[in-house]
């Protein structure tokens, strides 16, 4: 059922929605699976009935003001008042303010599709004692997936696409990670500091030691809640205000980089006190994978008129713009994006400047 479908009879669907809520009569509807590509290729799974997107909102609603009192201030992911930016300015002032010497870029692998049904309804019942809440959510992980005809029961993992999803990993994550490190951070010997957005997040140590410990003893936890570090996500790299210099004196190159919510932060010297500062650039990777995705959007659109594509194309930039736009020391970036989305070949960026007038 679509958005239109649902709309065309909406007071009397909402009223009966409401009454089979307040029933417990109102059941969880499988989810009908799209995928969509990720910037590193793979596949991401989406989908989620619309009945249960209406309920899940309101109570995404109820449950924020429960648990927003609780999250760390280090959790920035899908939270109310909270953006990328924050999580990017966060990392900057402590890269930049911290004793960081070395830098820990952490992913948990498949983490929405690994999230153990039983230790989340367990972590939830700490602070919601109505039980109706607890099976309508149980109800919600359990709904399963159709695609292409066929539904397969969801035993673990939460539903991609569901507006539930991202509040569920903040409570996963919340008691399997943010407290854990919380409580490590107050006995450790030299300066820590943590940003986590959703499943991504970086640490950084003022000793290499303290991070090697970190690190085995967090994949020890993670295993025991069914969870695993990404291979190629994790990684413990020298990066801060002496990595330069100490680099240089081993004969070794220049310090490793990392990437964490489409920037890069790089080790770098401001131009006139010749100081230390953490630059922030848009990901390569990123801009590569979207100027690509771009210029197959662009041979889609090629039979619309000039104008309408150059609507199109300005909503377009203005967005990145406004993402990437508004890190200091990030225009080179930024200006590179106009000019290789122009280098296409294609008429229409040319053409299209009529309809961004």
């Amino acid at each position: 059922m679509t958005w239109k479908h649902y709309e065309m009879d909406l007071e009397n669907r909402l009223t009966d929605l409401h009454e089979r809520l307040d029933r417990g009569t109102c059941r969880a509807q499988a989810s009908k699976r799209s995928n969509i590509p990720k910037v590193d290729g793979r596949m991401r799974s989406l989908g989620a009935a619309i009945e249960d997107k209406i309920v899940q909102q309101a109570t995404i609603t109820v449950l924020n003001q429960i648990y927003e009192e609780d999250f760390v201030n280090f959790s920035y992911g899908f939270r109310p008042g909270r953006s990328q930016h924050d999580a990017l300015d966060a990392l900057w002032v402590g890269l930049m303010g911290k004793k960081v010497n070395w830098v820990l870029d952490a992913g948990i692998q498949g983490f929405f599709d690994n999230l153990d049904h039983t230790w989340l309804l367990k972590f939830l019942a700490h602070c919601i004692g109505d039980r109706r809440m607890l099976r309508l959510i149980q109800k919600w992980l359990k709904a399963g997936v159709s695609e292409v005809g066929h539904w397969t029961r969801s035993e673990k993992g939460t539903p991609q696409g569901a507006v539930i999803s991202p509040l569920l990993a903040n409570f996963y994550l919340h008691y399997v990670l943010d407290l854990w490190v919380k409580k490590w951070r107050k006995r450790a010997q030299g300066d820590v500091i943590v940003v986590r957005y959703a499943d991504d997040f970086i640490l950084g140590f003022q000793h290499q030691w303290e991070a090697k410990l970190f690190l085995a003893e967090l994949r020890a936890r993670l295993d025991i809640f069914g969870l695993t570090f990404h291979p190629d996500k994790t990684r413990l790299i020298e990066f801060g205000r002496f990595a330069v210099d100490n680099r240089r004196n081993r004969g070794e190159a220049k310090p490793e980089v990392f990437d964490f919510l489409g920037f890069t932060p790089i080790c770098s010297q401001r131009h006139l006190s010749k100081g230390f500062i953490v630059k922030r650039k848009t990901s390569a990777k990123r801009l590569r994978a979207r100027l690509q995705q771009l210029k197959q959007e662009l041979m889609w659109r090629r039979h619309l008129s000039i104008i309408k594509v150059g609507a199109w194309l300005r909503r377009v930039i203005q967005g990145f713009l406004n993402y990437h736009h508004a890190i200091p020391g990030n225009s080179a970036a930024v200006g590179a994006f106009g000019c290789r989305l122009s280098d296409t070949g294609c008429v229409l960026c040319a053409g299209a400047a009529k309809g961004m007038q």
